[in-house]
């Protein structure tokens, strides 16, 4: 089968490979759509933490389901996947927390992903289709960080939560936020992202720390309260650093956003707002549910989030190309 391969920093490969066997406890997928994420472009930059070359890039999937034995699925169905493989027996499994796993293999990181023809995976990774399209199904991974992510905030109804990055990762945890009954204010250094965020999302608070004061403007947004949520969706360190002081007395910084450096922040103003950080790892099934729920409900269209679109023969020389701000890329998809 034909498969694209990352050999090195920015440099893609198309190659013949075999095809996955049927294995117990796994389900061959015929893949349909790949979105391109934020993982994949930082894995060509070379620039993501968990990876290693050479990789088939490719985790945001809709597939069709080729070989399985798995309870409720059946040969020819639409389904994506939870790209998230855990050993079940670890604490953090034990603790019902899979998405952090201590020996975890995310697809298309720590093991080859879904830029080829087919890929095997793990039965319990399967998520049915739903009736949903395949650009919704592709697009259900990265709308499930977002989700997660706003589970760990515990967004309570009516309170600020300011989400920095309005890539599609940041698009998604504004949605889930608004889902939550958050008053969201979106933060991004592009101001044709920040009017996707304005005219498509609905969201009334926008942000530009290139153009704006950012304190003076989130105490006039927040009758000088400060957002009790702030979460990144960047992986930028400057951003992530600066915006410990953007958070409220008493409110919570959540980090989806990931970088190899170490942050760094000003010990007494976090201890005096009495502040709680934490991290926010993949997602979980539940998270996949409340998505797959929320599109099947019309809350979200994340469909509006794809501004690029190309065949799979195509993706090695438009790659690059998406890295560009002045090609204005929210989502890039990937027709199989």
């Amino acid at each position: 089968m034909k498969a694209l391969i990352c050999t090195t920093p920015h440099q893609f490969e198309y190659a013949e490979t075999g095809e996955p066997k049927v294995v117990s406890g796994h389900t061959i997928i015929k893949i349909k759509r790949i979105g391109i994420c934020g993982t994949d472009l930082h894995a060509f930059e070379g620039t993501q933490p968990f990876f290693s070359y050479p990789r088939i890039l490719g985790h945001e999937l809709a597939a069709e389901i080729i070989e399985t034995n798995a309870t409720g699925f059946t040969k020819g169905e639409a389904v994506t996947f939870i790209p998230y493989f855990n050993c079940g027996k670890c604490i953090a499994c034990r603790m019902s927390k899979p998405n952090c796993c201590v020996s975890i293999n995310v697809c298309g990181v720590h093991v080859d992903g879904g830029m080829s023809e087919y890929l095997s995976v793990p039965d319990y990774s399967l998520v049915h289709g739903e009736d949903l399209s395949l650009d919704e199904l592709a697009l259900a991974e990265p709308l499930a960080i977002g989700a997660h992510g706003v589970t760990r905030a515990g967004v309570i109804p009516g309170e600020f939560v300011l989400v920095i990055g309005a890539g599609p990762i940041g698009l998604g945890t504004m949605e889930f936020a608004r889902i939550a009954g958050g008053k969201v204010i979106a933060m991004d250094i592009n101001d044709s992202r920040l009017s996707f965020c304005r005219n498509k999302l609905n969201v009334e608070f926008t942000v530009n720390p290139d153009s704006e004061d950012v304190l003076d403007k989130l105490k006039a947004i927040t009758h000088g309260d400060m957002p009790t949520v702030v979460i990144d969706a960047t992986g930028n360190l400057k951003a992530i650093n600066t915006a410990f002081q953007y958070t409220g007395h008493g409110g919570r910084y959540i980090l989806i956003g990931l970088q190899k450096g170490d942050i760094s922040f000003n010990h007494p103003e976090f201890h005096k707002r009495e502040s709680t950080l934490m991290s926010s790892r993949n997602a979980t099934r539940a998270d996949f549910e409340h998505v797959v729920a929320a599109m099947k409900k019309g809350w979200v269209n994340p469909v509006a989030y794809i501004t690029h679109r190309v065949g799979f023969d195509e993706i090695k020389d438009k790659f690059e190309t998406w890295l560009d701000p002045a090609n204005e890329v929210i989502k890039a998809m990937v027709e199989v």
